[in-house]
């Protein structure tokens, strides 16, 4: 059966490298079918407290205005393995709701390293497009309590059935996410089934990729806006 909504937690605006403004952004996701969304700019050190000043801002206005769950997270882009951690750490205390990590994908010369880090952190919330995932790390993702995603983002999605496989194999939970950076990349609740099925997620096992890990995802959210005081 047909699901009548969507959940995305990883959006890039031109906060970063995304085409829209946050507000428009969570806007048309809205009139297609979303439940709730995160808002997950490219962030490193230095770029991180400003992208989740600004962030914070839209989302606490659309969540009161438009009655809609819009929260600010990160990707922690390219940063270094050793790394992961402290900025995972950095960006929760800034009030980020979400940290997702940019994992290994198979276009992108990321840190060796960055997909097991991401896996063993306990202030990291999703690992993007971790490509040739091994079966040590969706197993220490599981451990740890932190979702893999299926992406259906070109390029980054090139390994999605691997992911699947693996994830499945380890018991891992996944979550499927655009990566979204201009109107044409948004989700909708057939396009994200869609994206799991010819991913290799088994119809019993979809209802848990698309809505019961999404509604885990959010009630984190709702917890970290909740503890750090969000405006």
């Amino acid at each position: 059966m047909a699901r009548s909504v969507v959940y995305d937690y990883h959006l890039h605006t031109v906060l970063s490298d995304g085409d829209l403004l946050p507000t428009e952004l969570i806007r048309r996701c809205i009139v297609n079918g979303y439940g709730a969304l995160a808002l997950a700019d490219h962030c490193g050190l230095g770029t991180m407290a400003r992208v989740l000043a600004e962030a914070s801002q839209d989302c606490a206005l659309v969540r009161r205005h438009w009655q809609f769950e819009a929260y600010p997270a990160v990707e922690l882009t390219h940063v270094p393995v050793g790394a992961v951690a402290e900025l995972a750490a950095e960006a929760k205390a800034l009030g980020a709701a979400l940290v997702v990590v940019h994992g290994e994908s198979p276009v992108e010369p990321v840190d060796p390293g960055t997909n097991l880090a991401a896996a063993t952190c306990r202030d990291v919330d999703i690992l993007a497009h971790p490509g040739l995932i091994t079966p040590e790390t969706a197993e220490a993702a599981r451990e740890h309590g932190v979702f893999i995603e299926v992406t259906s983002r070109q390029g980054h999605g090139m390994a999605n059935g691997h992911v699947v496989g693996v994830c499945l194999a380890a018991g891992a939970a996944m979550v499927v996410d655009s990566d979204c950076h201009a109107p044409k990349d948004i989700l909708t609740p057939g396009w994200a089934e869609h994206v799991a099925r010819c991913a290799g997620v088994p119809e019993d096992l979809l209802e848990g990729v698309l809505i019961e890990n999404p509604l885990a995802v959010l009630a984190r959210a709702r917890e970290n806006t909740a503890r750090v005081g969000s405006p």
